[in-house]
């Protein structure tokens, strides 16, 4: 049973995300970062296959998981680009109007505050189904780079 009570702790949850997401970016402007927010997850949520799509969305507080099946269809899914060019000329479709937002700014801060909030593990796994050229735009941590000894973003 959904109560009014776990309405105002998804929609709070949400605004942290979001607050988080200006942080990184450097914004003042919510609409800006919940479109950001919601450009980036679509273009991730449409590379993954569909356990990967819901082994992630699982991960999200209900808002954002709503945000991230919004308009999803799993027919044709995953897409198969192969260069990070085409990733990003969705997210810089959505800013077209806006020339100083920077699409891989965008997509690696929407990935930063994924991998703050989601479960880490889940996050890894999603990671490494990934085509190398998209896992470039994950911060790695410091540990794992330490531990691995490389400077891989995966």
């Amino acid at each position: 049973m959904i109560t009014y009570r776990l309405i105002e702790v998804t929609i709070h949850t949400t605004n942290l995300w979001l607050d988080d997401l200006m942080g990184e970016l450097s914004w003042k402007d919510r609409d800006q970062a919940y479109q950001a927010l919601r450009v980036v997850l679509h273009a991730l949520r449409d590379r993954l296959p569909v356990e990967a799509v819901a082994a992630l969305g699982v991960q999200l507080p209900p808002l954002v998981r709503g945000i991230y099946y919004e308009g999803w269809s799993p027919i044709g899914k995953p897409l198969m680009e192969s260069e990070k060019e085409n990733f990003l000329s969705h997210i810089a479709e959505a800013f077209r109007n806006k020339a100083e937002v920077d699409p891989e700014n965008v997509v690696r801060a929407v990935i930063k505050v994924l991998q703050r909030y989601a479960t880490s593990g889940e996050i890894r796994d999603v990671k490494h189904i990934l085509p190398p050229w998209l896992r470039s735009f994950s911060p790695a941590s410091e540990e794992a780079q330490v531990s691995s000894g490389n400077n891989l973003n995966v």
